[in-house]
Formats: structure tokens, sequence, C-alpha cells
């Protein structure tokens, strides 16, 4: 194995980590945006912005490991199914977080109740990235999988 190839190995459970980072990053940005509106009105239209990029964020990576990643692990190590389910479950809990958050950003919901939302996601975000990193990091050190990490963790 080539020493490109190999840090191409190693590289996936580092990108997993720089793209919770990131995410993890945007939510702050997002929860700061809610908490510096004066008033319902200008909350939701920070949040507008900061939603958006937040959620397509979050709902790509997940849709990237539902898609490329998760197949990718269970191929080369089936023992961790059920792991790789309880994850997929993970994504469409927080999918559905995500779909209530919109929602009341659209209805310029009350900063309070933006708020509560958010806390709701980043909950739930925070326990399955936790998860997500103790079950599968080492894994990741050794995965060969050829494909853009775009495409593999999302667009961040």
């Amino acid at each position: 194995m080539t020493e490109r190839e190999t840090t191409r190995l190693v590289a996936w459970s580092n990108e997993l980590r720089r793209v919770h980072v990131r995410i993890r990053e945007a939510l702050q940005v997002t929860r700061e945006a809610v908490r510096d509106g004066t008033s319902s009105e200008q909350a939701s239209r920070d949040l507008l912005l900061y939603c958006h990029g937040f959620c397509a964020a979050l709902d790509g990576h997940h849709q990237g490991e539902d898609h490329a990643l998760f197949p990718a692990i269970e191929a080369a190590h089936p023992q961790l199914a059920p792991v790789l389910r309880a994850l997929t479950q993970d994504h469409s809990m927080i999918s559905h977080l995500l779909q209530g958050l919109r929602e009341a950003v659209e209805r310029a919901a009350p900063p309070a109740e933006l708020d509560r939302h958010l806390e709701g996601v980043a909950a739930i975000m925070e326990n399955h990235f936790r998860y997500e990193e103790k079950q599968l990091l080492a894994v990741l050190e050794g995965l060969e999988l050829d494909a853009a990490v775009r495409d593999v963790l999302g667009p961040l």
C-alpha cells in the first residue's frame, strides 16, 4: 500500500471529525443569531439565513452517510449492522426535528420557541455525533472507500 493510500484510509476518520466540528460551529452561529434577534421578525430573518445552511449541511451529511458511508462500512464490517441501523434511526429523528425548526422559522416563531427547537436538535445531534465517533472512528481509519468526501460526508 502506498503512503497516499494509507493517508486516504486514515483521512476518513479525520474527515468525519472535521465535518462534525463544522456542523457544531454552524449550529452555534445559528443559535447566536436567534439570541441576538430583538424581535421574532428579526430572529426569523436571521435564522432563515443560518438555518438554511445549517439544516442543509446536517441533512447532506446524514444522506451521504446513509447512501455511501454506512453501506461501505456494513460491507466491510457486517457485525456493525445494528450500530448502523441505530445511527440511521437517529438521522430520521434529526430530520424530523429539523423539519419542525424549518416550520417554526417559516411562521416567524418567537425567539424562545426557535431556541427550543435548536436546543432539541443540538441535544440529539451531539449525542448522535458522540456515539457515531465512538463506534466508527476506528473502523474509518481502515475503511477502503474510493469516493469523494462530499458524497460520503456531505457538503461541509
